[in-house]
């Protein structure tokens, strides 16, 4: 069995540095196990690909999407923005404040942190460089500020993680609120010094707001802010499942830009499902084969011995967290965010367990840990949707979001420690 181990790990390694996408790499070195090293038939492979689709919560993920995808075409993002920038426009730096807090919103009710990026640079990126904020600080700040989509409920990556190690998503939603907002709030702050210190924006002439104006632009937003809470709102009180949850969502967006905003029209519902199928066809390919390659580790307990290797240390749960936050520093930077979580949170979460660590706590430092890899190279997700929109390159954009990321590594290092900010609402 070691020396299966053994060719697994390289193999996998291998097909990684070939630069072959995450999930042929998973399924191939699943393929490779199946055939060398076990007397279970390979027509078994496929099912156990449908087995692990086959599943009632990951239904949720292509709703959620599909969600993120109507309201990025249904004019629900601008709606956010014009109010965000209704609140905070006057001020210095208020159009780079108005980025954050649109992504908060926009993040609130799609779930999806590369659809956040698209939704809210699209509208502020020029805006940000049409009143003298430097291209580099707006497209790092949009691109950093995006990654929130993945912490913020509703969250994929906090399905796949509820998924992958058996906890109540619903509970993992309620407790993304309040790092989500703290991470927020910490970009806001760091927003406002860079704009004082540096003279960014126009103090007071960026968007000033009446109160008619901005009472105006809530009552034109005020049906995109209610969606997070029904989502929530239904999934806490028992009214119905994350996964139903998602299907809300998707007629709630559906009714509000087609028959109330009207700007998502019935010709382009096609292109809205066709972009979504696709994307959903991405993530869940990833998952299935990551699910494969799972049930390759158990296997081989893999993650059995790694966790009786780590008890041996005899670590305190301080050390353990601060060990695992560097692991998967790493891990964000190198491999896609669902892989990442399906591979590492069932080896992990034992010893956190073991450890007195709660197991709820442990998926927000997780999650956050992977949120900060969407803006690392080399494969930052968030960094080639921002370089898409900009123009510049992949590299630019992660130099340009270095300081952002820094405020996000400190919330983390809060959450880590501070466990209250992540059960205070369960």
């Amino acid at each position: 069995m070691a020396e299966a181990t053994l060719v697994l790990l390289v193999v996998l390694l291998l097909t990684l540095l070939s630069s072959a996408p995450i999930a042929i790499a998973l399924g191939l070195t699943s393929l490779m196990y199946f055939y060398y090293f076990t007397l279970i038939p390979m027509s078994q492979v496929s099912e156990r690909l449908f087995n692990a689709l086959n599943s009632f919560p990951l239904m949720a993920i292509p709703f959620f999407v599909l969600a993120a995808n109507i309201m990025s075409r249904g004019g629900i993002s601008k709606r956010l923005t014009d109010f965000g920038a209704s609140l905070v426009g006057h001020l210095r730096g208020g159009l780079a404040i108005t980025a954050v807090l649109a992504c908060m919103f926009f993040a609130a009710v799609s779930g999806s942190s590369p659809a956040t990026v698209v939704a809210v640079g699209a509208i502020l990126i020029p805006a940000m460089i049409a009143n003298g904020y430097p291209k580099e600080f707006s497209t790092g700040l949009i691109a950093t500020s995006g990654s929130l989509g993945i912490l913020i409920p509703p969250s994929i990556p906090l399905i796949v993680y509820g998924i992958a190690t058996e906890q109540n998503i619903g509970n993992l939603f309620v407790a993304g609120v309040l790092p989500g907002l703290m991470a927020g709030l910490m970009l806001i702050v760091m927003v406002v010094f860079v704009a004082w210190k540096r003279g960014y924006g126009r103090a007071g002439k960026e968007f000033k707001a009446s109160p008619r104006e901005r009472l105006r632009f809530f009552r034109d937003a005020i049906l995109a802010l209610l969606l997070p809470v029904i989502v929530l709102g239904g999934i806490y009180s028992g009214f119905f499942t994350p996964t139903e949850a998602s299907a809300v969502a998707v007629a709630y967006s559906l009714v509000v830009s087609l028959l109330i905003y009207r700007e998502l029209k019935l010709g382009a519902l096609w292109d809205v499902l066709l972009k979504s199928a696709r994307t959903s066809a991405m993530v869940m390919f990833i998952i299935a084969n990551g699910i494969l390659f799972t049930f390759v580790l158990a296997s081989e307990r893999i993650p059995g011995s790694i966790s009786e290797a780590i008890g041996e240390w005899g670590l305190e749960p301080w050390q353990f967290l601060v060990l695992v936050n560097v692991l998967l520093l790493f891990v964000g930077c190198v491999m896609e965010t669902s892989s990442a979580i399906l591979i590492l949170a069932p080896i992990l979460l034992p010893i956190a367990l073991e450890l007195g660590i709660d197991p709820i706590h442990f998926g927000i430092i997780v999650v956050m840990n992977l949120e900060i890899g969407m803006i690392t190279p080399p494969l930052g997700l968030n960094l080639f949707v921002a370089s898409g929109m900009s123009g510049m390159s992949v590299l630019q954009v992660a130099k340009a979001a270095i300081p952002s990321a820094l405020v996000l590594l400190l919330a983390l290092a809060i959450v880590t420690f501070v466990p209250f900010l992540s059960t205070a609402l369960i």
